[in-house]
């Protein structure tokens, strides 16, 4: 689904940033934590302003590389600078506009669910990129897709956060309802000079779920480094 820029609070947000360099905060709220601002120059970042996550992605990426849900660009242009052919696609249209005012070659509005008839060596979800599966359920969709875009010896690489922090209690003990959804299961919305985006549904999953999904649609999951606070850098490959 391509998002149009009437629509699209948070490309509204970077093209502001990137045409004014105003760094007006951007606000990010789900459905179960505290809202949380973002100064829009964070989304305009090089290599060096990185996570160490991030950075550590872009030097594991090999061969022909799509950078999915790319943004403004800065992993792709980063890869670029390392002599990657790069692929960068969105689904907004003001976020591909941006990358390509800003250098990226090969910048597409591009649904990664409906990308047919192309190959790459590495397929990179980053800033929490493997959310745009929704919910547990979508792995099987994504993992499909995935298998049609990997050249043999392929990689998936992506970061996430395993929520359960968010329910833990005084004495150390998590406390989650099993009757309701997964709990990585959320939803997002942002918002950006007091006008609010529509909600949309996002994920973060924790490991032992996804190394299990990972198996079952005939992958191998493996983490490559943790962060600082529940996130970790994960690789997929296929068996």
């Amino acid at each position: 689904m391509i998002v149009k820029a009437v629509d699209d609070v948070m490309g509204q947000a970077l093209m502001q940033e990137h045409l004014l360099k105003n760094n007006v905060p951007l606000i990010v709220r789900t459905s179960v934590s505290d809202d949380e601002e973002y100064e829009t120059a964070y989304f305009f970042r090089n290599f060096d302003e990185m996570p160490e996550l991030e950075q550590k992605a872009i030097q594991l990426s090999k061969g022909k590389v799509l950078d999915v849900g790319a943004g403004t660009g800065i992993h792709a242009l980063a890869l670029q600078k390392l002599g990657f052919e790069c692929h960068a696609i969105d689904i907004s249209e003001l976020s591909v506009g941006i990358m390509q005012d800003r250098g990226v070659e090969n910048a597409t509005c591009q649904d990664f669910f409906e990308l047919i008839d192309q190959k790459y060596d590495t397929l990179l979800f980053l800033m929490n990129g493997i959310g745009l599966v929704e919910n547990l359920n979508g792995f099987e969709k994504f993992f499909k897709q995935c298998k049609s875009l990997l050249n043999e010896g392929g990689q998936i690489i992506f970061d996430s956060s395993d929520l359960i922090y968010l329910f833990e209690e005084e004495d150390g003990s998590f406390v989650i309802d099993l009757n309701d959804n997964y709990y990585g299961e959320v939803e997002f919305q942002v918002e950006y000079q007091g006008v609010p985006s529509q909600p949309f549904p996002w994920l973060f999953i924790d490991f032992d779920n996804l190394q299990n999904l990972a198996e079952k649609n005939g992958f191998e999951a493996e983490i490559i480094q943790r962060g600082m606070h529940y996130d970790y850098l994960a690789r997929i490959t296929l068996k």
